[in-house]
């Protein structure tokens, strides 16, 4: 270190010329920065060559995996490959597509689990720039100091032509610089605090997969419900009418006295139990549109141009190709958000455990500093002579810390070990899922079946008791009871085919389906990102490239260059 600016000792006359002492200072001045800086250097690399990294390397969690469905044996199950990115495509229905491609567009839902990957992609930023110089400051001040002649700074310079009130020196100094604060990663605390929050960035992305699969199936199943609704108030309003004629029969027998007036009775009340059934239908109907104007992100309203065509239910195919139960931990979005939230956990061991031991950090000064004391000047800052720097290694050992640093390295191995469990819970319910929906769309199959015959039997026996009381052959409680058996059988054959596709969706959500129709497009939409580029300078973290460079791939290293 130079002497500081404030010494009072003149430098010795000399016959050089004050231009050759000026470039000898300047060279010697230079050769001491550059001292300075190898040294410097070369402890960052042997610190770096002796670092490590404590605490575990995360290996992804064992579990047990059926080796085939319960299923598998039966002829509409194939366990084959299968392609799951537009599984909704099964059902043959264009406006279903359509359905699916503006819900992508619109949900919130959705847009709000795309900004938070964005989230967690500005926080890795924040984690890979705490590995370099963690403080940096630029400082400059002009100060007036008042000292006595008894204190330290006044014995030095008590001997210089200072001015002074009732034995107060009185000068003014000023000075600029910088300095910087390096904690070397000796111990890899900020290396685990980068794969940690990659693991973090790799989960949040799986949970905006999770979320595409449930919005998906979320808007197929009101889909199935608005179909089923109307295909049951359609079945409902004809058999008002079927009952109407019914009532007129009766009536008219009534009229002519070939019926008491009790058939007249029962017809009444048919027809109007049949007809209170129509509003409570309606009611759902609307309901149904109203749940699915929240998942395109719309307000409720008149659904007419986004639902044409008919009010057939879609239908289901007879046969579903559904792979192995290994593929589960390959495809299912949650099984590998829980995976990546504990490979990031795992991580926290390790930052963790690094405070345990001690931290060597790098700390330097650069600046200038005058004074007006003596012959120096304020103007002279910037002389080379001005010039002050320190520079050196630290240590800091938090070595009684009472248990608090050993307890949170506990803490951090608990939180890992729930989400161990909890990935094996997730792949367990994942089999159930499956499991479920599948043997529910199967019965679900011979269910309609069933249903589609006495159905058909129904409308036949309302036809024969409707001409044999004509007739005058059969009472009309032979109708009452031939129309209630169709109308019954008719919707339990509609909800039964609804549930039949509903199922179908099930599996393919258990499976899960349908996140591969993110790939290569926006996270989030244009107009949203646009707006935050407005507001804050994200960079580059906006592009769509920015995630698929970083979460599908295991990266081998956690050193990289800092994101601005």
């Amino acid at each position: 270190m130079v002497a500081p600016p404030f010494a009072l000792e003149k430098p010795p006359r000399s016959s050089r010329t004050k231009e050759e002492i000026g470039r000898e200072r300047l060279c010697n001045g230079v050769n001491q920065m550059r001292s300075a800086g190898l040294a410097v250097l070369a402890l960052v690399v042997v610190l770096l060559l002796c670092s490590c990294t404590v605490g575990p390397n995360f290996v992804k969690p064992g579990t047990a995996v059926s080796p085939a469905w319960l299923d598998a044996d039966d002829w509409r199950v194939k366990t084959g490959p299968a392609e799951y990115r537009a599984w909704w495509k099964a059902f043959n229905d264009p406006v279903l597509d359509r359905l699916i491609e503006r819900a992508y567009q619109g949900n919130l839902s959705l847009r709000i689990a795309g900004v938070r990957v964005l989230e967690a992609r500005a926080q890795l930023g924040i984690a890979v720039g705490r590995l370099y110089p963690q403080a940096q400051q630029a400082f400059g001040s002009l100060q007036e100091i008042r000292t006595s002649e008894r204190s330290a700074l006044g014995a030095i310079v008590g001997s210089s032509p200072l001015p002074r009130v009732d034995n107060i020196f009185d000068y003014w100094q000023d000075q600029i610089g910088v300095s910087a604060s390096w904690e070397i990663d000796f111990w890899g605390k900020f290396r685990r605090a980068i794969e940690s929050a990659d693991a973090n960035l790799r989960a949040t992305m799986a949970d905006y997969d999770s979320a595409l699969v449930s919005l998906t199936a979320d808007v197929t199943n009101s889909y199935i419900a608005i179909r089923t609704l109307e295909k049951r108030l359609a079945i409902a309003r004809q058999a008002v009418e079927t009952q109407k004629e019914s009532l007129k029969i009766a009536e008219d027998r009534l009229r002519y006295g070939m019926a008491p007036r009790l058939d007249v009775e029962q017809a009444k009340t048919l027809l109007n139990d049949t007809s209170a059934a129509i509003p409570a239908l309606e009611a759902q109907l609307r309901q149904a549109k109203n749940s699915l104007s929240l998942l395109l992100g719309m307000l409720p309203g008149d659904l007419t141009e986004i639902l044409p065509g008919s009010s057939e239910i879609p239908v289901a195919p007879p046969e579903i190709v559904v792979g192995i139960p290994n593929d589960l931990l390959r495809r299912r979005p949650d099984i590998r958000s829980v995976e990546y939230q504990a490979a990031a956990q795992s991580a926290q061991i390790g930052m963790a455990k690094a405070d345990l031991y001690p931290a060597f950090s790098l700390t330097g000064t650069f600046g200038f500093l005058s004074t007006n004391v003596s012959d120096f000047k304020l103007s002279n800052m910037f002389n080379w002579d001005s010039r002050t720097f320190q520079w050196g290694p630290s240590a800091q050992w938090n070595i009684f810390n009472y248990g608090r640093i050993t307890n949170n390295v506990r803490v951090q191995d608990a939180r890992l070990e729930q989400l161990l469990i909890a990935y094996q819970n997730t792949v367990l319910k994942a089999h159930k899922e499956v499991e479920d929906a599948l043997v529910a769309y199967l019965k679900a199959q011979e269910r309609a079946e069933f249903l589609n015959r006495s159905t058909a039997a129904a409308r036949n026996t309302l036809d024969f008791a409707i001409d044999q009381y004509r007739e005058g052959l059969k009472d009309f409680t032979t109708v009452l009871i031939a129309q209630q058996a169709l109308l019954s059988e008719q919707d339990n054959l509609t909800i039964t085919l609804g549930n039949l596709s509903s199922n179908l969706v099930a599996v393919y959500r258990g499976l899960g389906g349908g996140w591969e129709i993110r790939e290569g497009r926006e996270l989030v939409p244009h107009q949203i990102t646009d707006e935050m580029a407005k507001r804050t300078d994200w960079g580059t973290l906006l592009t769509p490239a920015s995630f698929e460079k970083i979460a599908p791939e295991e990266r081998k290293s956690s050193i990289r260059l800092p994101e601005w």
